[in-house]
């Protein structure tokens, strides 16, 4: 058994990855289209073209986590050796120089590249720690309800602080106040990372004879079918999850018509997102995860498409329908990543061989395309319905919008739910998998 505090140290990782994770998906896109002053189409070929560097960073960065060999563990060392650089990049990417038009786009460029790629350094070894915390299943599930507890938490910390605090720190000036706002959290990002790293524990290890290369770790991972399942399912849950987040703002300010409640609606989401976390390990333990996870996916999906009926005069129910929709969400957020801890297990069953950070890397990968599509699309979407920052919108335009947060994002639920139906490791197969890996183990 994980201690509760430990468990707690644990969470308070996400809690830092979020602080900046929940900042990009609420409110970049904005920053980008009506502070910084970059068109939104550029901004979604943006957010797409840095996934291209991803897809080299990750699985290298899971391959070197897998061969570090430290007295503080694998994975650990990482939160230690970039908390520090993750912060000060984050305040960069916040922060707006007096630029050419085609200035502001090369250090929006740079500085979101790099954002990712020290995100990519800390966050995935940070992920692939959950992986060796424990090899108890129910454990899992319930380390996995801590984070995302916490992880919301810097989600709710960032929507009902963040504008507020551009406000009163930036006194009238958005640019500076977006910055200093950055800053402030950062700090506090970093030292939630020091807190993970010193208060949790590594206790699974690869076996001792295994010999591998990356060419090898990447063949046998290729070999996994059960990593192929969440990897094509990540992309369709990010891509969904993020398009509806992102256009937040814009459907509240637009289509709703109260762009002063914004921080009041994202803010409440995000409770709904906290319950949704809270509720996971219960549901696990009383329905096969496999079943569960599928029935929240459409259950989501049909929360969308109702909120497309929502009439914008009907501000309660808007309300209503986008804090269900974070709590049925959510619900299945820690029962995936449950699902990676599961993967690595079925791929040592299967193979032989152990790599947990290159599973967990290139699952990340794809949670992050996933995110850069839904953020691209976004963009896309706005520039195509001819969206112009910070004036009363076309008909067209709201219409668009609403189209965009609604019916679009319950697509990528709905295809998530068809692309598990070839996910096989339910409840009795994990068991039996770790009856045979401890049997091999002895």
């Amino acid at each position: 058994m994980i201690s509760i505090k430990e468990k707690i140290a644990y969470g308070l990782g996400d809690t830092a990855s979020n602080i900046v994770f929940q900042t990009v998906m609420l409110f970049l896109t904005f920053f980008y289209t009506d502070i910084f002053g970059i068109s939104p189409a550029f901004v979604g070929t943006m957010f797409l073209a840095v996934r291209l560097i991803d897809a080299v960073t990750d699985p290298l960065m899971g391959a070197l986590a897998d061969r570090t060999n430290t007295r503080w563990g694998k994975f650990r060392p990482y939160l230690l050796w970039f908390a520090l650089p993750f912060g000060f990049i984050s305040v960069l990417a916040f922060t707006t120089p007096d630029l050419t038009e085609d200035g502001k786009m090369i250090y929006a460029f740079v500085t979101y590249t790099a954002l990712m790629m020290v995100y990519t350094a800390i966050n995935i070894p940070y992920c692939a720690l959950g992986g060796v915390l424990t090899a108890d299943p129910k454990e899992r599930v319930s380390v996995q309800s801590y984070r995302f507890v916490f992880a919301m938490l810097g989600g709710l910390l960032v929507s009902g602080l963040t504008l507020p605090l551009v406000e009163f720190l930036g006194e009238g000036d958005q640019a500076k106040g977006y910055q200093l706002t950055i800053t402030a959290m950062s700090i506090l990002g970093v030292a939630m990372f020091l807190v993970c790293f010193w208060g949790t524990k590594e206790r699974l290890h690869p076996p001792i004879d295994q010999q591998s290369s990356f060419k090898k770790d990447f063949t046998d991972m290729l070999k996994n079918d059960q990593w192929r399942v969440l990897s094509v399912a990540s992309v369709c849950l990010l891509s969904g999850m993020v398009l509806r987040t992102s256009l937040a703002i814009y459907y509240v300010k637009y289509v709703l018509n109260m762009p002063d409640s914004i921080t009041l609606f994202i803010t409440l989401g995000m409770v709904g997102n906290i319950f949704g976390c809270i509720l996971a390990q219960p549901l696990a333990k009383r329905f096969c995860k496999v079943k569960a996870y599928i029935t929240l996916q459409l259950l989501a999906a049909a929360m969308c498409i109702v909120s497309y009926f929502v009439p914008s005069n009907q501000v309660e129910l808007a309300f209503f329908m986008f804090i269900i929709w974070g709590f049925t969400f959510n619900m299945s957020t820690p029962l995936l990543w449950a699902k990676m801890a599961d993967v690595v297990d079925y791929g040592q069953y299967k193979n032989g061989v152990r790599i947990t950070g290159m599973i967990y890397s290139s699952v990340i990968f794809f949670i992050k395309l996933g995110v850069a599509i839904g953020g691209a699309a976004a963009g896309w979407l706005l520039a195509g319905y001819g969206y112009q920052a910070d004036t009363l919108q076309t008909p067209n335009t709201q219409q668009g919008i609403l189209l965009s947060f609604t019916i679009y994002p319950a697509i990528g639920s709905i295809l998530v739910a068809f692309v598990m139906r070839w996910y096989v490791l339910d409840n009795q197969k994990v068991d039996q998998i770790h009856l045979e890996l401890n049997r091999e183990a002895k």
